[in-house]
């Protein structure tokens, strides 16, 4: 779900860390976490996209996240608090139709 600013809403928190490994169709690697909200969360340094999958099904990408964001992330005690607080509104965001 995206606002008027084309920002991404929608997210849960409580997370705690990282299980299994997930491939999307077009090659993003993204790790699973142990979330009640996040499925998984994958990063692309060379093109700077987070790419989160919520447990509903849907994935959103973030643009030009740096890659010591998408470390603080994956080592948050809560992923889903950490998004909320660091993520969101501040990269620009796409849901992704899988």
């Amino acid at each position: 779900m995206t606002d008027g600013s084309g920002q991404c809403s929608g997210y849960g928190s409580h997370a705690v860390f990282i299980s299994a490994s997930r491939e999307r169709k077009d090659g993003m690697d993204r790790e699973g976490v142990t979330s009640s909200n996040v499925e998984s969360v994958g990063y692309d340094p060379e093109t700077q996209t987070l790419e989160v999958e919520f447990k509903g099904g849907n994935v959103y990408q973030y643009a030009a996240v740096p890659g010591h964001v998408h470390q603080a992330l994956m080592a948050a005690p809560s992923v889903g608090k950490y998004l909320g607080m660091h993520v969101k509104g501040k990269y620009r965001c796409e849901r992704l139709d899988e």
